[in-house]
């Protein structure tokens, strides 16, 4: 009886390893967000993490997504994840079998390393690679990274923060 206590301290002292999720791709939203339903016919939203792609209207907005779609869609994935963003999505690795579709957009040069939240150097590797070789959007001299595009295109007002502020009750 005490090992089993000791069973249930350790594995409430272990810190949190990452999440398995498996399913299948129901829908792609865009370059960096997909839809996977588990067996449970459950549906998550993942976000793929370490990479931020174009947005729908932007510049190969269009070509990320579909070339998300091609490597993921409708194909039965695997999904490692630690934590959720924001908007309550997944920010997951994304696998199919060995391959690692996260890294594979950038490598395609759909995507870019989002620096800003990842500080892994194989993403960093396979932007400078895509960018040499003049892949996908690297063809443009100087493309728009995502997070500027989001910048310029919602730029953040006193009006709209106050409304996010008070869940749109006035402010007082």
């Amino acid at each position: 009886m005490r090992w089993i206590a000791g069973v249930v301290v350790f594995a409430l002292c272990t810190p949190a390893s990452a999440e398995v999720l498996r399913g299948k791709v129901v829908h792609v939203a865009d370059g960096d967000t997909i839809t996977v339903l588990t067996a449970d016919k459950v549906q998550h939203k993942i976000r793929l993490d370490d990479i931020d792609a174009p947005e729908k209207t932007q510049a190969f907005g269009t070509k990320s997504k579909q070339k998300l779609s091609e490597l993921v869609g409708e194909k039965e994935v695997i999904v490692n994840w630690k934590k959720k963003d924001r908007y309550d999505r997944i920010l997951g690795q994304v696998h199919l079998g060995r391959r690692d579709i996260n890294l594979e957009m950038v490598e395609a040069g759909l995507a870019w390393h989002y620096k800003q939240y990842s500080k892994d150097q194989t993403f960093a590797d396979a932007e400078h690679l895509a960018r040499q070789a003049h892949r996908g959007l690297w063809v443009d001299k100087s493309p728009e990274p995502p997070w500027e595009f989001r910048k310029r295109k919602h730029p953040k007002t006193q009006a709209s923060q106050e409304s996010v502020a008070g869940a749109g009750r006035p402010v007082r």
